[in-house]
């Protein structure tokens, strides 16, 4: 197992409120973290999707309630909303008896629903902390191993396969298994079919300004159908939707979001891109790059960071605008698939409208040197690294 960097976090998380919610997609590696830390304390495992572990929970006040000086798991915790509202009372209930911190650590793996879910009952009782795919700063620190990544995409058993084409037959099967299975679990019933190829065209369309309209054509539904299919990929954290900045620039600026597939292995797989040579030649190449850096830069970004991109309709543009410092600080950050960062007229265009405090272009090397005044080429891992300590 390679160490997964929120390990800490949680723990953490575990001194100082009762519960802690762990969520992220499927196979991302929860169920394995969280049974790590269980190694290390008193604690009991349940499985909300195994029925033998739900009928322990028939009578769930008087057995959670006897389970006070242990940290209970909840994994699949959307299986069974309803125990939200036990858990605030036996918290309540604990606090008053003095254990009022690490009683529980509940994984799910959709975002707004359980947020919805715990957030009504647990106010002021719940951590949340995001478990997504590896990311660039959780493998080795090799240039084969970020290529790796990038083509494989960072979910443990799609990575650590034992060959590509192993891999590749992984993400099938994932892909197949949210399509026919899990997708009904947490929204409304959408077919298959329909949801495969509005899946598909996102990844051919990786990074590019949302336009459902011409998605709803081409699948022959309506845009609000396109946008609710949209919403219920991106609560499954399968899908981001990257939102344009609204900076008071005096310039018209693109209203739309961005969207992409948000594991990188996912949009190869949905694209049938079996190996880095074929990815190399491939047409999404540059803009698969672009959205598996953005996720590494994302995935390890302090919160509250607000992320965004930055556009004008005369052609400006930033691929990843962050805020940070209470947001009295902002870094405009370009992507280029190549050794050579170069930048267009555009972008200097919108670091004169944005004047950034500090301004990187990431490059497929690992060499950092200056590009302009005030801009600096970068590797992936180095900014990664520096975005992790601020």
């Amino acid at each position: 197992m390679l160490p997964r960097r929120v390990k800490d976090q949680v723990l953490e998380a575990l001194t100082r409120q009762a519960a802690v919610a762990l969520l992220g997609p499927r196979q991302a590696g929860k169920t394995t973290l969280a049974l790590e830390i269980a190694r290390t304390r008193d604690a009991l495992y349940l499985d909300l999707e195994n029925s033998d572990h739900r009928a322990r929970l028939s009578e769930p006040n008087l057995f959670l309630e006897s389970l006070e000086d242990r940290l209970v798991i909840l994994d699949e915790i959307h299986r069974t909303p309803e125990l939200f509202q036990t858990l605030r009372g036996v918290i309540d209930r604990g606090r008053r008896k003095g254990k009022g911190v690490g009683r529980f650590l509940v994984l799910g793996s959709a975002s707004i629903d359980l947020l919805r879910q715990s957030g009504e009952s647990l106010a002021g009782r719940i951590s949340y902390i995001q478990l997504g795919p590896f990311s660039v700063l959780e493998v080795e620190d090799r240039q084969a191993d970020r290529e790796r990544l990038w083509l494989r995409g960072g979910f443990p058993d799609s990575y650590l396969a034992t060959s590509d084409k192993a891999s590749l037959a992984w993400r099938r099967d994932f892909i197949r298994t949210y399509l026919e299975r899990d997708i009904a679990t947490f929204g409304p019933r959408v077919p298959a079919a329909t949801l495969e190829r509005l899946w598909t065209m996102l990844a051919h369309n990786q990074g590019v300004i949302l336009n459902a309209s011409s998605l709803a054509q081409a699948l022959e539904v309506s845009a609000q159908s396109v946008t609710r299919y949209i919403d219920l990929l991106t609560d499954l954290l399968l899908v981001r939707r990257l939102t344009p900045l609204r900076a008071n620039v005096g310039k018209r600026l693109v209203k739309s979001p961005k969207v992409y597939v948000r594991d990188s292995g996912l949009v190869h797989a949905l694209l049938g891109i079996p190996s880095s040579i074929e990815l190399a030649g491939h047409p999404v190449a540059g803009r698969s790059w672009e959205g598996w850096v953005i996720e590494t830069l994302l995935s390890v970004l302090p919160w509250p960071s607000p992320a965004s991109f930055y556009r004008t309709s005369a052609g400006a543009e930033v691929d990843l605008v962050i805020e940070h410092a209470g947001g009295r600080e902002t870094w405009a950050i370009e992507i280029k698939r190549s050794l050579n960062a170069t930048v267009s007229h555009g972008f200097h265009t919108a670091r004169q409208d944005l004047h950034p405090a500090r301004t990187f272009v990431v490059h497929a090397g690992e060499e950092r040197y200056p590009v302009a005044k005030d801009v600096e080429a970068i590797g992936v891992r180095e900014l990664a690294t520096r975005l992790a300590s601020l």
